[in-house]
């Protein structure tokens, strides 16, 4: 009998388990968490695909079926993005669509797909035995995984590498027979009828937690600040180039009272030189900073997360003549659920976790629900505005 986590009418598989199912070449099921509006994603271990697996999928799945990659393996492959912009809703992280060069007819037959995956992970191909575009959407997993991206993209290469696989996986949203995504109670149906399991991204977080960290805390100085002496501590990732961080504390965060938290990704426009690109400039850039600084020092405990991103703050877009400047500003703030900026859930996790912060009153203008965000074991009690 596989050892699960029951939720009300829910169940969710312990990670080992899942672990072991991949290893012997099963799919699992991956969700967010355990909200029941969150949608499935069946996944498979790359290296265990087969024609009959990916028919499975379109049968009975229904979604887009993609190939998931680590960054390494798509630079290997040349693998460029599939739009030089991306504006999707959740950052999602396509590539050009491939096709094996030799080998298939069409492409879309689950043979033919089958066969352009296993050339994609196999170590001795290369770029050139790839054609573009074709049948088969690779993805890009963020190094780190699931401490760096909470994502489903990520969790499938987490789940494989874990098992000791090739780090690769084959992913496919599951839709009910009426074209409606399926949540969480039709997916307890949808495993007991196919006898799989099913697992969080938040639980494989957790996991990860036990035995990995990608944040380290390297040093930590006073700052003075017009709201008052702030603890700067600074954190170094080992991924994403080894990006630094920082968190400016006050009080005592490690306590178990609630604690006023402001998470904010860097961006140079808003940040450096004021400039705000919504209708409410407080959520934005340096007046959210101010506005977040008072505000934690007016409660006497708190804390702000910067976040670097990675980028400058802004592109150059080479399709126009003149070129010009285009700024890359938070795109997710309306949306609810983007991973792409859920404040980088994984990194920001890991700092407010490394901090002791248990439980905390969010600082936002844009209330949100944060998918896996359990899984570092942190509770948002109350989202407040910014003043």
């Amino acid at each position: 009998m596989v050892q699960s986590e029951v939720v009300g009418s829910r169940t969710f598989a312990e990670v080992k388990d899942a672990i072991e199912a991949f290893k012997a070449g099963k799919m699992v099921i991956v969700v967010d968490d355990e909200d029941r509006e969150n949608e499935g994603d069946l996944t498979l271990a790359a290296e265990f695909v087969t024609p009959e697996a990916i028919n499975f999928m379109a049968k009975f799945g229904r979604g887009l079926i993609c190939l998931t990659l680590t960054e390494d393996r798509a630079d290997y492959l040349r693998l460029g993005p599939m739009t030089q912009d991306n504006t999707s809703r959740f950052g999602t992280a396509f590539t050009e669509s491939i096709e094996a060069r030799e080998g298939v007819t069409t492409g879309i037959s689950a043979a033919d797909r089958a066969h352009t995956i296993k050339v994609a992970i196999d170590p001795a191909s290369t770029a050139h035995d790839l054609a573009r575009p074709g049948h088969v959407f690779p993805l890009r997993a963020r190094k780190g995984g699931v401490l760096v991206r909470a994502g489903q993209t990520e969790a499938s290469v987490d789940l494989a590498r874990m098992a000791g696989l090739v780090p690769a996986g084959v992913i496919c949203e599951i839709m009910n027979d009426d074209g409606t995504m399926s949540r969480v109670p039709d997916l307890v149906k949808f495993c007991a009828e196919h006898d799989m399991l099913m697992v969080t991204v938040a639980d494989l977080i957790r996991y990860r937690l036990q035995h990995e960290r990608y944040i380290h805390r390297v040093a930590e100085s006073m700052l003075p600040t017009p709201f008052g002496e702030f603890r700067m501590i600074a954190y170094e990732s080992d991924v994403e180039g080894g990006e630094s961080h920082v968190a400016l504390v006050m009080g005592d965060v490690s306590a178990d009272e609630v604690s006023l938290v402001r998470v904010h990704t860097h961006s140079l426009a808003t940040d450096v030189f004021g400039a705000h690109f919504g209708e409410n400039a407080q959520c934005e850039g340096r007046a959210a900073i101010d506005n977040s600084l008072r505000m934690i020092a007016a409660a006497g405990r708190g804390a702000l997360i910067y976040l670097h991103n990675g980028t400058p703050g802004f592109g150059i877009d080479r399709s126009v003549t003149p070129h010009r400047v285009v700024f890359q500003r938070d795109r997710a703030a309306n949306d609810q659920r983007s991973p792409r900026t859920l404040r980088q859930i994984g990194l920001g996790g890991q700092i407010l976790s490394d901090l002791g912060i248990r439980r905390l009153r969010l600082l936002t203008n844009t209330p949100t629900h944060v998918p896996a965000l359990q899984g570092f074991g942190i509770e948002i009690v109350e989202q407040v505005p910014l003043g």
